[in-house]
This record gives structure tokens, sequence and C-alpha cells, in this order.
């Protein structure tokens, strides 16, 4: 096998290994948490729990205006971090680009937690608006 086919063969590697990792976060999304568009999350922003899921530096650096900060690494190394989530109430999670979002509404899914959203887009593409500290 010549260069080109080494080159073929790695470029073919990467895009299936590109398309796995697409389609894992898309059936765990699935098995968790439904999308949100944007302009149905800004309608019903009042009554929902709405949680960005980054680190506190990302958070404090701007957010969703009315969004509490639970980072995702800190909920999974310490369960009681959940507790201030309500079971009662819509979530509505959402981070960069959906990634950690996703975690999120699996944990919360294992503990029993329902009606979980998931922002579509991220906090990357929200137009809406937003704090800074």
């Amino acid at each position: 096998m010549g260069f080109l086919g080494t080159v073929s063969v790695i470029l073919l590697v990467v895009i299936i290994g590109y398309i796995l990792y697409k389609l894992f976060f898309a059936f765990k999304r699935k098995r968790s948490a439904e999308w949100i568009e944007q302009d149905k999350l800004q309608e019903i922003m009042r009554s929902a729990q709405v949680i960005d899921v980054r680190e506190k530096t990302d958070f404090d650096r701007g957010h969703i205006l009315g969004a509490r900060n639970i980072p995702y690494t800190m909920a999974r190394a310490h369960k009681e971090y959940l507790l201030a989530i309500r079971k009662d109430t819509p979530i509505y999670l959402y981070d960069n680009r959906n990634t950690m979002a996703i975690y999120m509404a699996g944990l919360l899914k294992k503990e029993g937690y329902t009606n979980i959203h998931i922002l579509k887009g991220g906090y990357m593409n929200w137009t809406g608006k937003t704090k800074t500290k």
C-alpha cells in the first residue's frame, strides 16, 4: 500500500470515528432529554429551571439571564449538587455545544428526574439576553 492508500485509510477511519461519535451523543441525548429551540425557551423561561452546566469561570464570562450554574463535573462528583434541582418542574440544560448538557441529562435521568430538555445549539448560538460578572 502506497502513501495515498495509507492516507485514504487514515482518513476513512477518522470519518467513521467522527460519525460514531455523533451517533453516540445523539443516542445518549434521545434516551434522556428532548431538544428545545431557543425561541420556545425564551417564551417559558420565567417558569423554568434553566441550568448552565459549564464550569463557573465560563458561567461568569457570560450566561443566559436567569440561569443557575450547576457544573456537570461537580454534580457528577458530588450528587448533593443535584438537590438544588426540583423534580416537579421542567429542566432546561445548556453548555457551549451540548456535550456536557447531554451528560448531565443522563445523570439526572439516572437519579429519577424527568421532563429534561437541552437547548439546541447551546450557549454558542444563544441570541437572547445574557449576563456577565
